[in-house]
């Protein structure tokens, strides 16, 4: 049964991945990837989640896939307790999924129910393909992308930072321009998709009714 915690901004809802885990998190590894944030370097963001997850008690087992070899790859997507993969390209970050094989060796291990944690970035690899993210990601990012097609773990399209600058306006034009055509799903920075097996949910902190434009899919 898959189990996935999908976020916009992680350090703005860790409290309900906390509740969402229902587990002790102390000694649990995560392999955490940071491979979107490299175009836009994002690196403090990426400090940030690590130093929170740290001091959640979880210990984090880095993997750069765009830089990782191939078996190192497939040794941590197997045997760590969770997946994160941070924001960032996620044009770039689909680019490294399928130009190294991690994109299928972790829809296997999600498939298998290991915990998913997908922030921004991460969140949209889920959706059937990422072509509607083009206004709020630069696809100039990832010149070897040769497909659209994501890991389709996911029916519906995540849109992160709903009502939050900086892509305020950026996500507003996505919704003008496929809101119509695809079941998508904006969240903002203080809510979290949470997905179990078949049930899908959104939580805010501190909990509150979800604020999704009218007509929008609410999971």
């Amino acid at each position: 049964m898959q189990k996935l915690f999908l976020a916009s901004l992680f350090k703005d809802v860790y409290q309900i991945f906390v509740d969402f885990a229902n587990e002790n998190l102390v000694g649990k590894t995560v392999t955490f990837i940071p491979t979107a944030a490299l175009p836009d370097k994002l690196h403090f963001h990426v400090k940030y989640s690590m130093e929170l997850l740290s001091k959640m008690g979880l210990v984090i087992d880095e993997l750069e896939i765009s830089m990782a070899a191939h078996l190192d790859i497939v040794n941590k997507l197997e045997k760590n307790d969770y997946i994160y993969v941070t924001g960032g390209n996620t044009f770039f970050l689909l680019q490294e999924m399928n130009r190294s094989g991690a994109g299928n060796l972790m829809k296997a291990q999600i498939h298998a129910g290991k915990l998913f944690i997908g922030e921004s970035a991460g969140a949209i690899l889920l959706a059937p393909d990422i072509e509607y993210s083009k206004d709020t990601d630069n696809p100039l990012a990832a010149p070897q992308l040769k497909t659209f097609e994501a890991l389709n773990i996911i029916d519906f399209y995540p849109v992160p930072h709903y009502k939050n600058d900086p892509l305020k306006e950026a996500v507003e034009v996505v919704i003008s321009k496929y809101g119509a055509e695809l079941p998508l799903v904006p969240f903002s920075n203080s809510q979290a998709i949470l997905v179990t097996g078949n049930e899908k949910k959104i939580e805010h902190f501190p909990p509150e009714g979800s604020r999704i434009p009218k007509g929008m899919q609410t999971v």
